[in-house]
């Protein structure tokens, strides 16, 4: 495999946007990929566009990548349409890398995004109403919910049940088995989130840029005990987009600027045990990327991680071991993960704060972490940053996540 070099990154703000579609996002976050780049539509050589939902929000199922980018002159060249649930744009940008990598085109474009938010209930129910999906949760939930029956909210803490929702129901169960079996608390918890709502603050492409004490948190609405309404990704609008190229064709662009790709690993999920963390997704894609890439945990300066909940980001840095199995709310809480700590971590929010327009995630939390490599994330900056490690995983059956993608980058 050929050398691989990110040259552009470029997005759209995370929220609501109400005026524009899928497709005009993706238009926006694509020129300013080819902008940081100091590129033109007509040096891509092929094209990963992921999405996931304009099927039930937007109506239109087919040829998205090719709708999208053709008014802006992507054309010609190969376009591949990706649906990987969160994982989408993660899955982009390796496709990407591979075809790069390989020798069959020399620069390539990944790119997702989503138009989640809708006024139209029956769009929405066909968005995240998907059977097997809720079908695979609920066998999750009877199956692990008894043995966490005791693990109650203190006193006085009151669930509304028009905030129920299923998934996070399912990340509340995980959260409840850590909580019992390494002593991880609510408090603990909850300082996951208060750290990323504070990121986001010098973060001007979040949804969110509020910063909430750990109090605050705890006292906010709960969707499901333990996570609490500022602990759960929100519904988003936006679109992220990745320009790589080969070594031979850093010449056409700022070598100063690129950010090398050291590895790209995808893992998908498999029946195991709930405790069999070493065969977990997330964790045999970390273990495959660090030996790609020559470098191991304890070299990473930076790290973006999937946090569809607060748990969620302690459980996916225990599985890319940035943190011991078990410590990852003590960690927390200790400040480690803050900006200024042993391994700062989600640095422009994250799911929580960001924004988690489903299918762009991944490219997010790419573009982040160029930014933070190249030395311009601004207020947030990782002083010395040199290496990072991106997680993003997707789906869920039987015990955990149906993809992963664990993604190691370094600066020259």
């Amino acid at each position: 495999m050929r050398e691989v070099f990110i040259v552009g990154v470029g997005m759209t703000r995370f929220g609501a946007h109400p005026d524009q579609s899928s497709f005009e996002l993706a238009r926006s976050a694509v020129q300013a990929a080819l902008a940081d780049a100091g590129a033109k539509a007509a040096d891509v050589g092929a094209t990963f566009y992921a999405n996931t939902v304009a099927g039930a929000i937007e109506n239109q199922y087919g040829a998205k990548g090719q709708h999208a980018l053709r008014p802006i002159g992507i054309q010609g060249g190969p376009l591949v349409n990706v649906e990987n649930a969160c994982a989408g744009s993660s899955t982009a940008f390796n496709l990407a890398v591979t075809q790069v990598g390989a020798g069959i085109t020399d620069v390539a474009l990944a790119l997702g995004a989503e138009k989640m938010n809708t006024d139209d209930r029956e769009k929405r129910a066909r968005s995240f109403g998907q059977p097997y999906d809720i079908a695979a949760m609920k066998v999750f939930l009877e199956r692990m919910g008894p043995s966490v029956a005791d693990v109650q909210p203190p006193p006085g803490v009151e669930i509304d049940p028009k905030m129920f929702s299923l998934f996070m129901e399912g990340y509340a169960i995980q959260a409840k088995l850590h909580m019992k079996k390494f002593g991880t608390t609510w408090r603990q918890i909850a300082a996951v989130a208060s750290k990323n709502h504070f990121h986001s603050t010098m973060s001007p492409l979040a949804q969110f840029q509020k910063d909430f004490s750990i109090e605050q948190i705890l006292a906010a609405k709960v969707i499901a005990w333990p996570l609490t309404m500022p602990m759960c990704s929100p519904i988003s609008d936006g679109a992220a987009a990745v320009l790589v190229c080969s070594k031979e064709a850093l010449a056409r662009f700022d070598r100063a600027r690129a950010v090398r790709v050291l590895a790209t690993v995808l893992k998908g999920g498999m029946d195991r045990d709930y405790d069999d963390r070493e065969n977990g997704c997330g964790r045999r894609a970390a273990n495959a990327a660090y030996e790609l890439a020559g470098i191991g945990p304890e070299d990473i300066h930076v790290a973006e991680v999937h946090d569809g909940s607060a748990y969620g980001e302690i459980a996916q840095l225990e599985s890319v071991r940035l943190v011991p199995v078990g410590e990852g709310g003590r960690a927390a809480e200790a400040g480690e993960t803050r900006l200024g700590g042993r391994i700062p971590v989600n640095t422009a929010g994250g799911l929580e704060s960001r924004g988690h327009p489903v299918a762009a995630t991944g490219c997010a939390q790419l573009h982040e972490l160029v930014l933070q490599l190249r030395g311009e994330a601004g207020a947030r900056q990782v002083p010395g940053a040199r290496h990072a490690l991106a997680s993003t995983s997707g789906g869920f059956m039987g015990v955990e996540d149906a993809i992963a993608a664990v993604t190691l980058l370094g600066r020259q």
